[in-house]
């Protein structure tokens, strides 16, 4: 027989999803580069298959980034549909972003109801950290999709008793793993916890059942990884930012228990403690040491400009900034790069090489968070450091799970109770790993919206039921937890009263209080307006996570180390004013002078954001010494503080067309236009021009990519030529043997030669460093030729 059930829309819903899309989508085609490191990835992997397959980072196919490449590949694709463009590569993210609301959706609407999969959509879409981490082409939403995928598969699985939709499951966590490494192993638990509770078999076939599961996912998990370790060096792409050249030492060492310790011993030519933080994602806090990543020894810190010690001033040394001074500090507070700890080697915050923090005080200074992340301890997600990202909504969430759960007996044992321990269960494991995590950055913690959500909608539902029962204590949980999460969403926001207004600070504690008051004056009542009352006090709790949600379009965002919030707030939750508003950690002047203080928690003061340009000690208005003259009306009027002003961390580095237009002009037949020492500088050639180019260090020239006797055949085989050099870029260690080679086989070509009139009068600036901004002072280009007997002619 024919169904004639109708297919209704849920209106509320799609008015969720364009919601979503919108916040998603909105300017994101202003994002030039967005994440330039891995842009110049995508870019690099358009080339050839070779550098597709293992997610190169050059042209050359000479060292990888340092994350497998599965999100980067549907990048790659998505760049060779639409053309490379930022937009194009934070596309697929944006989607998955869109993607995830519905899976939330679609998850809690069986158990639990049209209305609380309605709320746990609407919570995920205005997430603030979700928002801003969809908005870049960072890897965390494509992962957190993959994994809602897997849940659904899951939660199908058990429901039709499938060991085939079991597997689907298991393995979409293996190919997570492709993705982030052991990040996608977070909701492990809960997968095998709800399997074990929910699963209708024999404990016996349970086990059976699971191991192959689990067999499954591990094998899908390390394929790409066997499959790469197992090729000869010489025949692949050296592993960035590991250790051993290994892919599998960088999945459980850098990319996983590091992630835990905060402690990392010293890399290849890293020369001691790495702070627990893998080269490749120390973008920010390299992009503000070295842009040029050059190779010079010893010259390290030799640029002396001064910008952003303002102790969390504005350069025009009015406006508060997070990063400034007291306990609580600010994005810029933060000792080290975008995704690790600070560079040994790197001109530091201690004129050392080593930003402060870093001593022995252990990773971070102590407790105070290594990257603004806030004191470890069981209260570290509700610290103003964390608190305006994700956790919004999570007193609601706990309040909401003593009701999900009152019920819970041996003989009643429900569908409801099973899901909400399963929520549970990827969601406490993450707190519990944030709250102790030696380094992780912001934005991880969309890791803890798709539960967080769930429980707030699914909660709700039955804090509703029980409120309708009129009797009994359940009934008083919703009134309390209105009550409860407003006053927590007031202490978030109330920082920032100075910056978005106080009205919008009492409006949310006010309102929130004053559904609190109607929900217990209407308890006693049979009154239609009860339920109006109840999802009124639920949408005044996502005021101010809205508000936060639709900051990176408001305020702009950094794209590689995102954030959500506004700038200008008086603690860590807030972004800086990085480029396009961002924030970017351990952003300094190139002595080393730009963030030499600690505060009592004994972390690094952030030079000020707002005086800084990323990759440069400069502001956008800075004079050639490095002191910045921006103010907050520049950057509001179009500087790089407004939306669209973003440049992925690179600085405003651009093609150097004068350069360009000289090594195309005596290039000859060689294969790569020339070699440098980091992503940086090769990066808008790579991006813009579609040049191939070589790095010699990965990201931040540290990488012992090649030798000496490498360099040389290149050379001797019309590979290589050219190699721009920052002049004062500070080797980070590893690189002095390199540096030496080229000073017996290079030839300086003069400026003169290869740069425009302008940027020759421009000291200090990106034009006058080639184009590249270099970190550590102005660009050299060397031309090296050596005949076959090793001589150089």
């Amino acid at each position: 027989m024919i169904s004639t059930k109708r297919f209704r829309v849920d209106l509320p819903l799609v008015f969720i999803l364009l919601l979503g899309v919108f916040l998603n989508t909105y300017n994101i085609w202003l994002d030039t580069y967005a994440n330039t490191y891995y842009t110049t990835a995508v870019a690099s992997m358009l080339q050839n298959f070779h550098n597709f397959f293992f997610g190169s980072l050059d042209s050359a196919g000479s060292v990888t980034v340092d994350k497998p490449p599965v999100t980067f590949w549907i990048q790659t694709v998505s760049a060779c549909i639409f053309g490379l463009h930022g937009w194009s590569v934070i596309l697929p993210q944006a989607l998955a972003g869109v993607g995830s609301i519905l899976l939330i959706y679609l998850l809690v609407k069986p158990s639990f109801g049209a209305a609380a999969a309605r709320i746990a959509a609407l919570v995920m879409a205005c997430t603030p950290v979700a928002v801003a981490v969809s908005r870049t082409n960072n890897i965390d939403s494509m992962l957190v999709f993959t994994l809602l995928l897997g849940t659904w598969f899951l939660f199908r699985a058990v429901k039709r008793n499938s060991v085939f939709s079991l597997l689907g499951a298991f393995a979409l966590i293996g190919l997570g793993f492709n993705m982030k490494m052991l990040q996608a192993y977070m909701i492990l638990p809960a997968f095998v916890l709800f399997y074990l509770f929910a699963f209708k078999s024999t404990w016996k076939k349970k086990a059976g059942v699971l191991s192959g599961a689990i067999a499954l996912m591990l094998m899908i998990s390390v394929s790409w990884a066997v499959i790469v370790d197992s090729i000869p060096a010489s025949e692949r792409p050296y592993i960035g930012s590991s250790e051993t050249n290994s892919v599998l030492e960088l999945a459980f060492g850098y990319n996983g228990v590091s992630r835990l310790t905060g402690n990392q011993g010293g890399g290849p030519g890293g020369g001691g403690d790495r702070g627990g933080m893998p080269m490749g994602e120390r973008r920010a806090a390299d992009d503000g040491a070295n842009a040029g990543g050059g190779m010079t020894p010893g010259a390290a810190g030799s640029d002396s400009g001064s910008a952003g010690t303002t102790g969390g001033q504005s350069a025009a040394g009015s406006d508060p900034l997070p990063g400034g001074s007291g306990a609580s500090g600010g994005s810029a507070a933060v000792p080290g790069g975008a995704d690790g700890g600070g560079m040994p080697g790197a001109p530091g915050a201690d004129g050392q090489g080593q930003p402060p923090g870093f001593g022995s005080g252990g990773p971070g200074g102590g407790s105070g968070g290594m990257f603004g992340t806030g004191e470890k301890g069981p209260l570290r997600l509700f610290q103003s450091a964390l608190s305006g990202q994700a956790s919004w909504m999570i007193p609601f969430a706990a309040v909401a799970s003593v009701a999900l759960l009152a019920g819970l007996r041996r003989n009643n044992f429900t569908r409801k109770h099973k899901e909400s321990l399963f929520w549970l269960a990827w969601l406490l494991p993450g707190m519990a790993f944030f709250s102790v995590a030696g380094f992780f950055h912001h934005y991880y913690l969309i890791m803890l919206a798709p539960p967080i959500a769930a429980l707030a909608g699914a909660g709700w539902s039955e804090m509703w039921s029980a409120y309708r029962g009129k009797s009994g204590w359940l009934s008083w949980l919703l009134p309390a937890a209105v009550a409860v999460t407003a006053a927590f969403q007031v202490f978030i926001m109330a920082p920032y009263n100075g910056t978005i207004g106080s009205g919008w600070t009492y409006g949310v504690g006010l309102t929130g209080a004053a559904a609190a008051l109607v929900l217990i004056a209407l308890k006693f009542r049979t009154t239609r307006f009860s339920y109006a009352a109840a999802v009124a006090g639920l949408l005044v709790l996502l005021i101010g996570p809205s508000y936060w949600a639709a900051t990176p379009i408001t305020y702009g965002l950094n794209s590689m180390i995102p954030q959500a919030g506004p700038s200008g707030g008086n603690d860590r939750g807030a972004m800086g004013q990085g480029p396009g508003g961002g924030m970017m950690p351990g952003d300094g002047s190139r002595d080393g002078a730009g963030s030499g203080s600690q505060n009592e928690d004994g972390a690094s003061q952030g030079t000020d954001p707002g005086a800084l340009e990323a990759g440069n000690g400069n502001g956008p208005d800075a004079s050639a010494d490095g002191t910045g003259t921006g103010s907050e009306t520049d950057r509001s009027a179009g500087g790089w503080g407004a939306p669209g002003a973003m440049d992925g961390g690179m600085g405003g580095r651009s093609v150097n067309e004068a350069l360009l237009a000289y090594m195309k002009a005596h290039i000859g037949s060689t294969t790569y236009l020339f070699a440098t020492s980091d992503y940086n500088t090769a990066a808008p050639y790579i991006i813009d021009k579609g040049e191939k180019v070589v790095t010699l260090g990965g990201f931040s020239g540290n990488d012992p990519v090649y030798t000496t006797a490498q360099l040389e055949d290149m050379v001797k085989t019309g590979k290589l030529k050219y190699f721009l050099i920052s002049e004062g870029g500070g080797g980070r260690g590893g690189n002095a043997e390199l540096a030496q080679w080229l000073a017996q086989h290079g030839k300086k070509i003069s400026s003169e030669e290869w740069q425009s009139g302008s940027a020759q009068t421009q000291t200090g600036t990106s034009a006058a460093n080639g184009g590249e901004g270099g970190r550590g002072g102005s660009m050299t280009l060397y031309e090296v030729t050596i005949e076959d007997g090793g001589n150089a002619s």
